[in-house]
């Protein structure tokens, strides 16, 4: 049997969790896309989810500026005006 990555945190899950090893493979690979996904696509998609609950433009790039320093891999500091920038070109 061939060692599949991230086994180990399957096996953790699974037992740690109601999960069945397919649907904890399946959450490790959205997890990772997740945290994976490049700055700019997350600044991108995040204002259009907030956009999209109502949110104006200042609470919503407030509330990107908040989020990103949690990112898997924190990104530099990024202004308010250059978040706009990455939304609006």
């Amino acid at each position: 049997m061939v060692a599949q990555p991230h086994d180990e945190l399957v096996a953790h899950l699974c037992r740690t969790s109601p999960l069945r090893p397919g649907e904890a493979a399946r959450v490790i690979a959205d997890v990772l896309a997740y945290f994976g996904e490049p700055v700019e696509e997350f600044i991108r998609r995040r204002h259009g989810e907030l956009r999209a609950r109502g949110l104006t433009n200042d609470q919503i790039f407030e509330r990107i500026a908040a989020e990103l320093p949690f990112r898997r891999v924190a990104p530099p500091e990024l202004s308010l005006r250059q978040l706009r920038r990455i939304v609006y070109g």
